[in-house]
């Protein structure tokens, strides 16, 4: 087949252009009377790019919500730049298509409105093509006003995602108009069935001839298939063909392989259009009693919450931000994330994809003022155009195992202010536009599925303590995912004695113990949502709350709590304390945790706390080892501590799936385990009591950067001894230099208690440890980072931005 067809895969038609509107933005905060105007003075706003998130580089409000992450993200803001029509245009389509703008934007090209739009975290597209002026002066200006959008965390502020400016011919694909299935899977071949709109924006009917070419990941088309209509002038049709690939490579979280759908427009016997669609060929199904399957093989879904902004970056999208926090989370054994609570970035779907990871996608999380939802709004046109939006945008997407409208909706579980009827409206919109994917809805509380509301959706999802018992009693023929486990608690670095006898013993420490005792009264530690995985089999997996620290949502230090603690508004934290690694994508002690379980095959032997406790010579200090290994010995300076296995089937969970060594008397030195699996050495760790902090080092994950305008490099700081040892507490702040080809774009250190702004010259060590991110710009050459602080000298690196 690949001789018979041949040929690479070519670039885009030239007739479809896509320009990403990424800089020459002017900002104003605020209001500004008049700012649609095409004449507008804007000289004297402020020169921005896009992303940008206006509340992230902002001063802390220190006696602010710490649920929103303490930052003056309520507000309005004006966005201008010109938009570049040639005359020879004059003759073409014209889309503004908008990732993500929080939130109401309304949207003006030459003074006239183009069109508004409601939910700040979903994509939409407007048809500009009367109101451009090709060969002349055009301008675009996008008002946002978060000022009636509500939250429960930190949503960010104005146009956060990327704008694109889509050129066509007037015979074209629509926007997200390839929409790609397999509903035949065999291993020697699969249909591909793919359906494209065509718009005909021309005023004339004309036949069009669309050319539908599958072609494999090594970019060789291997079939194709042609249909033929007439379409009417100003009108859209909907044209259809199904393909067979013989032999299909699976897209498979092991092996992600990439199908592409290249379309072909064709009319008067010129190329219109030609748009390039990824896919896979893959299987998936749900089973009551034996959890979740891909292509034929069960898949235990080990996943991870994760929330929409990127610490010190706010909700601005930048492509490498995601994709390092999915190759972190990958590398703890991770094969699934949820979006909660918010259609993502499109760029997240696209990694996961090329990533082999699952989706667990999902639009909402409640609905009222958190969707744009108001007191005016019709709900019915509001879901049809949200839901269209979310589900045709990314229904392409093989990663993509599962839908979610909405999350822990308290009205709609027990269906107060016509709750059923608004879930019953939404899930409908979703199978309109995608059938061939299972859809819930997330639910937190245990009884309500008395009122069978799981009746109308295809899966039970709850979240946290078991709570899906009663819905799994009543329906035990739907599978059960726990959507939201965990919410274990901890700061790192940061270790209090002594150990909690219950998980809720939170002190006034305004930070969370490290040893991952501790959880909110509605949650659990992680191990327990291990071992009700190991008794109930049925259960298709879990997804942790949450993979990163996120800002806002400060549990269990929000302004409530300090309050009732007797402290002030001042007291509550900014970010929470709920990720398996912290703001800033350092890990933390229960990363380990997670991977010595989910990660088996790879040696874990991790040791905690710290040794460094002066205060506490002669006095207990518990010792906790996490390995994938069964048992593991302990030995304090050369000395044997004991011998500690795992009791598989202990009745409490820690003692499953942790060694704790809990009357260990603290003397410095060096701290050893080695641990053992089927009686046979695996790995040691040795933690060694460092001595005073005297050296800083620089270690970038990335030394190569891309001239795009949107690459970065996360470069961390520790500090350590004169030996080389890792100094646990040193708190220093740190200097930061950056010359050349980028800038610094945030600098953060894991701690929820910071106020410190994110975009400074400064930034202090938390407990040994900092994170810089530089931006590179979108001119070749080197960026040279030194950081020094008093008493550990400096440390500088060089990283090279090429095209």
């Amino acid at each position: 087949m690949a001789l018979l067809f041949g040929g690479l895969l070519p670039a885009l038609s030239q007739n479809r252009a896509y320009q990403t509107l990424q800089e020459d933005w002017h900002f104003y905060l605020g209001e500004a009377t008049g700012a649609e105007d095409p004449d507008f003075d804007d000289s004297d706003w402020e020169a921005v790019r896009v992303p940008h998130d206006w509340a992230i580089g902002q001063p802390f409000e220190v006696d602010g919500d710490g649920s929103t992450g303490k930052l003056p993200w309520k507000g309005q803001g004006w966005y201008r730049r010109s938009l570049d029509i040639p005359a020879a245009g004059s003759d073409k389509s014209y889309y503004l298509i908008f990732d993500g703008v929080m939130a109401f934007p309304k949207v003006y090209v030459n003074g006239e409105l183009a069109g508004t739009w409601d939910y700040g975290y979903n994509s939409f597209y407007l048809d500009i093509t009367d109101l451009v002026n090709p060969g002349g002066s055009n301008v675009l200006a996008v008002h946002a006003d978060t000022r009636e959008h509500d939250s429960r965390w930190y949503p960010g502020a104005g146009i956060y995602r990327k704008v694109q400016l889509l050129t066509t011919d007037p015979i074209h694909v629509d926007v997200w108009g390839d929409y790609v299935i397999t509903p035949i899977v065999k291993p020697h071949y699969a249909d591909v069935r793919v359906r494209s709109t065509i718009n005909n924006h021309s005023n004339l009917e004309t036949d069009v001839q669309v050319i539908h070419e599958v072609v494999s990941p090594d970019g060789i088309v291997i079939t194709r298939d042609t249909i033929e209509r007439t379409i009417g002038a100003g009108q859209q049709q909907k044209m259809e063909n199904t393909l067979v690939v013989p032999n299909p490579l699976r897209w498979d979280v092991e092996h992600p392989h990439l199908y592409t759908m290249r379309t072909r427009v064709v009319a008067n016997n010129r190329e219109r259009d030609r748009t390039n669609t990824k896919f896979g060929v893959r299987t998936i199904r749900f089973t009551p009693d034996d959890g979740f399957w891909l292509n034929d093989r069960r898949v235990q879904l080990k996943g991870v919450n994760l929330h929409h902004d990127h610490g010190p970056l706010g909700a601005a999208f930048y492509p490498r931000a995601m994709e390092r926090q999915l190759e972190i989370m990958k590398s703890l054994g991770v094969n699934s994330v949820r979006n909660s609570h918010n259609t993502a970035a499109p760029e997240f779907l696209a990694l996961c994809d090329s990533m082999g990871l699952l989706v667990f996608n999902e639009v909402f999380d409640k609905y009222d003022g958190k969707a744009g939802i108001t007191d005016d709004t019709d709900f019915e046109d509001f879901t049809h155009r949200n839901i269209r939006n979310f589900v045709v945008r990314d229904r392409n997407h093989p990663s993509i195992f599962l839908w979610s409208v909405g999350n822990e909706i308290g009205d709609v579980q027990w269906n107060i202010n016509n709750g059923f009827y608004r879930l019953h409206t939404m899930l409908n919109y979703v199978n309109k536009y995608d059938p061939t994917r299972p859809v819930t809805l997330v639910n937190d509380n245990v009884d309500a599925p008395n009122l069978r509301h799981f009746d109308l959706y295809d899966v039970h999802a709850f979240n946290y303590g078991r709570r899906y018992r009663l819905a799994r009693q009543m329906e035990p023929n739907k599978s059960v995912v726990i959507s939201e486990s965990a919410s274990t608690l901890s700061t790192r670095g940061f270790y209090e004695l002594p150990l909690p006898e219950k998980p809720t013993n939170f002190t006034d420490a305004l930070q969370v113990s490290s040893y991952d005792l501790l959880a909110p009264w509605w949650a659990e530690v992680a191990d327990d949502d291990f071992m009700w995985q190991q008794e109930e089999p049925y259960i298709a997996g879990e997804f942790v709350w949450t993979g990163f620290d996120y800002l806002g949502e400060p549990t269990p230090y929000g302004n409530r709590s300090v309050n009732t603690m007797g402290m002030t508004d001042e007291d509550a934290s900014r970010s929470s304390y709920f990720g398996i690694v912290d703001l800033v994508g350092i890990p933390k002690d229960r990363y380990y945790l997670y991977k010595s379980y989910w990660k088996p095959e790879e040696t874990t032997v991790h040791i905690l706390p710290h040794w460094n406790w002066p205060e506490r010579t002669g006095e207990n200090v518990p010792v906790f080892v996490y390995t994938n290994g069964d048992c593991a010995e302990l030995f304090l300076n050369g000395e044997s501590l004991g011998m500690k296995c795992k009791q598989p089937k202990s009745d409490s969970s820690i003692f499953r799936f942790r060694l704790m060594w809990t009357d260990i008397t603290y003397e410095p030195g060096e701290l050893t385990a080695v641990a053992y699996k089927a009686g046979q050495q695996i790995g040691k760790q040795t933690m060694v009591t460092a001595g005073e902090p005297t050296q800083l080092r620089l270690s970038p994950d990335r030394t190569k950067l891309d001239a795009s305008g949107m690459d970065l490099s996360y470069v961390l700081i520790e500090a350590f001894d004169a030996e080389g040892n890792p100094a646990p507490l040193a708190d220093h702040e740190v200097q930061i230099e950056v010359e050349g080809a980028g800038v610094l774009a945030g600098a953060g250190n894991g701690n929820p208690q910071s106020f410190d702004p994110f975009q400074n010259d400064t930034v202090n060590l938390f407990y040994g440890k900092a994170m810089l991110i530089i931006h590179a710009g979108q001119e070749a050459g080197p960026i040279n980072v030194r950081v020094s602080a008093d008493g550990l000298g400096s440390d500088s690196v060089r990283l090279v931005v090429g095209y």
